[in-house]
């Protein structure tokens, strides 16, 4: 299946007990139209308030599904989640292992006044923005690095190394109104919690003269977290796409 959700009414992706998530609310869905519980497999764990316009998922059914199970699981939930497509896949298929690479866009309203047009899904930035500096971060990115710096130190990750294989900062206008949205646009082989947005958070410092972009480079050996910048916030994350 491959989804879309606006994540501010979310608690994330998985499911948990008496709150709304998008796993919790697909497969409650799924459970319905099926008659069974059907588990489902997902290929980015997207945190609270995180969007998604390219999410993919799989489950695993003794049969073909009906060509009208999208639109009947779209009958089935909020306006903020969709499923875009629904069909058979390979056998043996799974949404999160056999992904080659995921990639998110975070974007950054960078403008004097907020826009109730992008406050849903943009960081308002009305701070000093050098888009050099952004471009040289990106560039500095791409490659094999390790990012302890910039996901929590109480982690249950064990392996610290990400390769990127794209960080590309574009600008162009607001939806609507005035203002300048920065969307960087990043693809690696798998990301850790918080990841993006604590390299978002950090870049923004470099962006703002309040960080070198020396110290930046330094922080991809696996400098400890209280080095990295501050964690952007969920609602200017998007999962994009995922590549298998």
């Amino acid at each position: 299946m491959n989804l879309a959700y606006h994540g501010a009414q979310f608690d994330g992706w998985a499911a948990q007990p008496g709150r709304r998530t998008v796993q919790g609310e697909l497969e409650a869905a799924l459970e319905r139209l099926l008659g069974a519980h059907t588990p489902l497999t997902v290929a980015g764990r997207t945190d609270a308030g995180v969007h998604a316009w390219g999410q993919v998922a799989s489950f695993q059914l003794d049969r073909d599904p009906s060509e009208e199970l999208g639109r009947a699981l779209n009958s089935m939930t909020g306006p903020d989640l969709a499923v875009l497509s629904a069909g058979p896949a390979p056998e043996g298929f799974d949404a999160r292992r056999h992904a080659r690479s995921r990639t998110y866009c975070y974007r950054v309203l960078s403008a004097s006044i907020s826009s109730p047009f992008e406050a849903g899904v943009s960081l308002f930035w009305p701070h000093r923005v050098d888009r050099g500096a952004l471009a040289s971060c990106g560039d500095a990115l791409r490659g094999t690095h390790d990012f302890t710096a910039f996901t929590p130190t109480q982690t249950e990750h064990v392996r610290f190394e990400r390769n990127i294989l794209r960080a590309d900062w574009h600008e162009k206008p607001a939806v609507l109104g005035e203002g300048t949205v920065l969307e960087l646009w990043i693809e690696a082989d798998a990301f850790m919690r918080n990841m993006v947005r604590v390299l978002v958070g950090t870049m923004l410092e470099v962006a703002g003269g309040r960080r070198s972009f020396e110290d930046f480079v330094s922080l991809l050996d696996g400098a400890p977290r209280e080095r990295a910048g501050d964690t952007a916030r969920a609602l200017g994350l998007h999962l994009a796409s995922v590549s298998y």
